[in-house]
């Protein structure tokens, strides 16, 4: 059975395992732990079981939220997941009066990218070498 909740101090270990193998430049758990503490932001962990599966985040500014953190652990992918998630946060940031989103997604990250259109973001420009370790170009996507 999956569970959603909001991402606790103690969730820190299980999501910082997932940051570092699904990110080449990863979020520290000092990082997590400080966004966590803001008011401006929301942050979801999924469950099954005993495991965190998958987690995602925004920072709120206005009425806008700049999707931050996405990962699905790597056997759970493609199952809803992250689908599943992201519906959440965007409710949860829509209830908190948030009307615009946007994110930034590898280029060469065709599954992240058919996702979010999917939940209704459109692509709205590029930041070149945004990334590195890799570096790569970001596609940038708003949802209005």
């Amino acid at each position: 059975m999956i569970e959603i909740r909001r991402m606790r101090p103690e969730d820190l270990e299980q999501v910082e395992r997932i940051e570092a193998d699904t990110f080449s430049q990863p979020w520290t758990r000092a990082g997590f732990l400080s966004s966590l503490e803001a008011d401006s932001t929301i942050y979801l962990t999924v469950w099954e079981k005993s495991e965190i599966v998958g987690y995602c985040g925004l920072m709120k500014v206005l009425e806008e939220g700049d999707i931050t953190n996405v990962a699905v652990k790597r056997e759970f992918r493609g199952r809803g997941i992250g689908r599943m998630m992201l519906e959440n946060l965007l409710k949860l940031a829509g209830e908190q009066g948030v009307r615009e989103f946007t994110l930034e997604v590898r280029k060469s990250n065709a599954a992240a990218i058919a996702l979010y259109k999917k939940l209704g973001f459109q692509d709205c420009g590029l930041r070149k070498n945004f990334y590195e370790k890799p570096v790569e170009d970001a596609v940038i996507m708003w949802k209005r």
